[in-house]
């Protein structure tokens, strides 16, 4: 906590994070481009940012993206402003709703997990695994172009553009996201004119980038193609912590969270 306290108290980082709020998934150049800093600059501020857990960075193709990680500024704002004065802390409230603001693109989360890659890719995608986390069994072959078949609670979604998009076993995993049907709203007791307006979005897509870290696995989550005001973002902006809280608890203790 102190590291991020250290990273927030520079205005040049916080115009960075700025700059990420305003269209995460930046490369260097075009955070450099906004910024009246020098490329050397911006790289050690990013390194900081980086240390601290509040950016966080995936590979797509050759390009390296820089996306705002909102897990330490949550850490920060559950400790301390739900304990003290709001209004003595309210840059740091704003500065939180911004990160949750459903206008932001992509939703993005970096979790180190006690694990290995190998075991951290199965529990990605067998059926057996997720569904003790996650309550849902995702099947597929799990090959660029196969389908992927979501499971849960007696329905099943199947849909031909619910598919595989990268497969590199176990570094990299993405697949587009589930379809918004009536079976889907019954098996999760959901509003059913709020999936129906779900159904009408762009369908979004979620990518995981594995990467060891010594004893250590980090798991970078990115899910995104999204537009302004979606309400799929602000669901699953609920959704995924709390998920990726379930898997690492899996992983590292052998037991699921409580219901």
């Amino acid at each position: 906590m102190d590291e991020v306290f250290k990273a927030l108290a520079d205005p040049s980082r916080r115009r960075l994070l700025d700059s990420l709020n305003a269209r995460n998934g930046q490369t260097l150049r075009e955070l450099c481009s906004g910024l009246e800093m020098t490329r050397q600059s911006v790289s050690k501020h990013l390194a900081v940012l980086e240390g601290a857990d509040l950016v966080t960075t995936a590979w797509r193709g050759r390009e390296k993206l820089h996306y705002l990680n909102a897990m330490p500024i949550n850490a920060i704002a559950d400790r301390w402003i739900n304990q003290y004065d709001r209004r003595r802390a309210g840059a740091l409230a704003d500065l939180k709703t911004a990160l949750e603001d459903s206008r932001v693109s992509d939703f993005v989360y970096t979790t180190y997990i006690h694990t290995t890659p190998e075991r951290l890719w199965r529990a990605l995608t067998e059926p057996a695994f997720t569904q003790r986390y996650w309550g849902i069994a995702l099947e597929s072959d799990w090959k660029v172009g196969s389908t992927v078949t979501w499971r849960m609670n007696g329905a099943t979604i199947e849909d031909p553009e619910q598919v595989v998009l990268e497969s590199d076993p176990p570094r990299r995993l993405a697949y587009t996201w589930h379809s918004f049907t009536p079976e889907f709203a019954e098996a999760m007791e959901q509003d059913a004119e709020g999936v129906a307006r779900a159904a009408e979005e762009p369908r979004s897509r979620v990518t995981f980038d594995i990467e060891p870290r010594g004893g250590t696995v980090k798991l970078t989550v990115v899910h995104g193609g999204f537009e302004p005001g979606s309400e799929v973002r602000k669901s699953i902006g609920e959704g995924w912590p709390e998920l990726l809280s379930g898997l690492k608890t899996l992983l590292e203790t052998g037991e699921p969270l409580p219901a």
